[in-house]
């Protein structure tokens, strides 16, 4: 990432973190394609409650591996060795830790707080069940995360998609027989087993990139300096997800009253909608490594370089993908059920939403070049903002004006808006150029002991 042309470095890493984040997509179309056909409305709407929880959980998850690769990509482009091995030993540590919390007391509160978002008591017990075998399978999640981070912060992209495809196909073929078998319950334990599988290839494949880090014992005791670094990057990281994940989880009871019919609509959106925004994300995260890594280098000027051909790039994809969803979501919708009325609403709404996939494009640009520097603080601001003050006091007002679906949808693009507008000051203002991990004099060589021949290996 910090030699060549920075569009050709980007779109070669982007690339294969946009199939793959597209495959990881498809456990949770998959689980409700199958669910839809094969068992029903009601399923489609148990997953549908469910949802918001499981994405603050996620989201939380991701935030510390994020934090984590943003150093990794640092101490990599410095070619700092034993820093990069402290990362990714307090990494595994800290990760494992609050995983086996969420799994040991998350089960407890499933119930009381799918009440809380006014989830139908028609689909209550479906979405506990769901939601518990979830939480159970949540250490093989969360080790995919972190692990397949500090790969693609490495520089490789390839292999976490490689098995990302392989755990994927295992889920397709264990959701066909255990969706018919236990309904809803299967696909969740489906997912939760093919994530596992994932996890453990992720690591096979970094005990076999030794020769950059070192893997021993004492470096998976968490030090108090790399612990201090992943939580100052990943804690803002993952408040910033986690307050969309609430805004979600308090808009839900909007959703939850218009009834069952809407809630599996809203299943539809949010499957379809993740689809679309994977190039999105992947063209973030790939602003995020590549920033990390010439920040490390002390490369400034080729960050600024590498943001505008990044943009470029990221737009030009979403326009077509937004062509793609005003074109076919009708075909796409009835994938998931046969009900016209279901349809018809899922295809009028995912073509207003789609509105806002060039704003949001940008603004996700900017705030990955931002936290790749080391500013993990102001895309919390961001996230803050936008979610609190516009999105959910617009959702609840336009839902009592207009008393319609479309309520929610003009409370995200108006979200979506003022978020834009924030990144693109903030990254103006400048202050994020001096959040690195390593203070070195900009465009000055570094100076660490992994060699030009052992970062060549990885490509």
């Amino acid at each position: 990432m910090t030699e060549g042309k920075p569009w050709k470095k980007l779109l070669l890493f982007a690339v294969p973190l946009l199939i793959g984040n597209l495959f990881q997509q498809m456990y949770g179309t998959v689980d409700a394609v199958m669910l839809g056909q094969f068992v029903g409305d009601d399923a489609l709407a148990a997953v549908g409650a469910s949802t918001p929880i499981f994405f603050l959980i996620i989201v939380l998850l991701m935030g510390i591996a994020v934090g984590a690769g943003i150093m990794v990509s640092q101490y990599f482009g410095a070619k700092k060795r034993e820093e990069l091995s402290n990362t990714i030993g307090t990494s595994i540590t800290i990760i494992t830790i609050i995983s086996v919390a969420m799994m040991v007391v998350g089960p407890f509160f499933t119930e009381i707080v799918l009440d809380m978002l006014s989830t139908p008591k028609r689909i209550m017990d479906e979405s506990v069940l769901y939601m518990n075998i979830l939480l159970f399978g949540v250490l093989g999640m969360a080790y995919f995360n972190i692990l397949s981070g500090i790969l693609r912060s490495l520089g490789d992209a390839f292999s976490p998609l490689v098995y990302l495809i392989v755990a994927c196909l295992i889920n397709i073929v264990l959701n066909y027989f255990l969706i018919q078998w236990m309904g809803t319950p299967g696909a969740a334990l489906g997912t939760v087993i093919s994530q596992g599988i994932s996890s453990l290839l992720c690591f096979r494949r970094l005990m076999q990139m030794r020769n950059i880090f070192d893997m021993k014992l004492s470096y998976l005791v968490p030090k108090k300096r790399y612990v201090s670094q992943i939580l100052k990057l990943g804690i803002p990281t993952g408040a910033s997800q986690a307050i969309i994940a609430l805004a979600f989880m308090v808009v839900q009871p909007l959703v939850n009253g218009f009834g069952e019919m809407f809630i599996a609509t809203n299943v539809i959106m949010m499957r379809i909608d993740s689809i679309v925004m994977m190039p999105i994300f992947s063209f973030s995260n790939a602003m995020t490594v590549f920033t990390g890594q010439n920040v490390g280098a002390g490369k400034m000027s080729r960050v600024d370089q590498g943001m505008k051909q990044g943009a470029v790039m990221a737009v030009a994809v979403t326009l077509v993908m937004v062509a793609v969803i005003v074109i076919f979501s009708p075909y796409v919708a009835r994938l998931f059920t046969q009900t016209d009325d279901v349809v018809t609403l899922a295809t009028h709404l995912l073509r207003m939403v789609s509105a806002g996939f060039i704003p949001l494009t940008v603004c996700m640009v900017l705030w990955g070049v931002i936290r790749g520097a080391g500013d993990a603080i102001s895309p919390l601001w961001g996230a803050a903002i936008n979610s609190v003050f516009i999105r959910v006091p617009v959702a609840y007002l336009l839902v009592y004006m207009l008393e319609k679906p479309e309520a929610l949808v003009f409370s995200l693009l108006s979200a979506w808006g003022t978020n834009t507008i924030i990144s693109i000051i903030v990254y103006r203002m400048g202050r994020w150029r001096n959040k690195g991990l390593i203070n070195r004099a900009p465009n000055k060589e570094p100076e660490g002991d992994i060699t030009e021949g052992d970062m060549a290996k990885i490509s």
